[in-house]
C-alpha cells in the first residue's frame, strides 16, 4: 500500500493562500488505512481550516468529500460538480491523487495535503515500515521474499556491508539488517544454496531511467475496445 502523512495544518493554510471556497477531498483507499486522507481525516481537516479561518476573520468556506480512489477518473466525475465550485481542491490522496485530479480538472488548481511516503505495510498499531522501492524489476524470488533494495539501507544485492552488527543496520541498532533476515529466512528454509548466486549490478532502467514509466496491456485494451 501507498504510505502517506498529513503535512503540518500551517504548510496547508500557506498552500491554499486566500481562496474563498476550498473542497478537502479524501481518499477511500491506501491512505485511509494509514489514517492520513480518508473520510475521517477529510472531516477534522476541513474543520480544522475552518476554525483557523474563523479566528482570523477570513471569509474561507470549507467543504469536505471522499472519494472511492482518486486515482481514476471514473470516481472523481461523481464530485465534478463540488470540484467546478471550488477555488481550491485540498486533496487528502497520494501525489497520485493530486495529480489525477489536476489533469481530469486542468482549470481546477489542487494543492496536495500529504506528503507521500512509501510502499509499505502496518508492521504494528499505528506503524508502518518500507517494504518495496517498485524498482521494476524483482528479486524476492532470489531473497527469501524479503526486498534487499527497500529494506538494506545501501540497497545491496550481494550480502550485508561491514557495518552490520548483531543483525542490525549501521544506521540505527533499532533497524533489522535486511541481509540478516534474507539469510535467516533462507537458512530456515533450507534454500542458503541461492546467495551462492553472485547478482550483477542492479539495471536501474525498470526503475527511473527513461522518464515516467507506463505498462500497457493489450489484452485488456482489446476486451475495453470490443466492448
Amino acid at each position: 500500500m501507498i504510505v502517506a502523512e498529513q503535512k503540518s495544518l500551517e504548510e496547508l493554510r500557506s498552500l491554499i493562500g486566500d481562496a474563498e471556497n476550498v473542497l478537502v477531498v479524501g481518499c477511500g483507499t491506501c491512505v485511509t488505512v494509514c489514517f492520513a486522507g480518508g473520510s475521517r481525516e477529510a472531516a477534522i481537516v476541513s474543520s480544522s481550516l475552518r476554525m483557523a479561518s474563523k479566528l482570523n476573520g477570513d471569509k474561507m468556506q470549507v467543504r469536505d468529500v471522499t472519494v472511492q480512489r482518486q486515482c481514476e477518473w471514473e470516481y472523481l466525475d461523481e464530485i465534478e460538480e463540488q470540484i467546478s465550485e471550488a477555488d481550491v481542491v485540498l486533496s487528502l490522496g497520494c501525489g497520485i491523487g493530486v495529480q489525477a485530479i489536476a489533469e481530469h480538472f486542468p482549470n481546477t488548481w489542487v494543492v496536495p495535503g500529504l506528503n507521500t511516503n512509501f510502499l509499505g505495510m502496518p508492521t504494528e498499531q499505528g506503524v508502518w515500515d518500507e517494504r518495496c522501492a517498485a524498482c521494476g524489476d524483482c528479486i524476492l524470488g532470489l531473497t527469501g521474499g524479503i526486498c534487499p533494495i527497500a529494506r538494506c539501507s545501501k540497497s545491496l544485492l550481494n550480502g550485508p556491508c561491514g557495518g552490520s552488527e548483531d543483525g542490525h543496520c549501521e544506521i540505527d541498532p533499532e533497524v533489522d539488517c535486511a541481509w540478516q533476515l534474507i539469510y535467516d529466512r533462507l537458512n530456515r528454509m533450507g534454500k542458503l544454496q541461492v546467495l551462492l548466486d553472485l547478482q550483477p549490478p542492479k539495471n536501474w532502467r525498470t526503475s527511473r531511467d527513461g522518464g515516467p514509466r507506463r505498462i500497457v496491456r493489450e489484452d485488456l485494451r482489446l476486451l475495453e475496445e470490443e466492448e
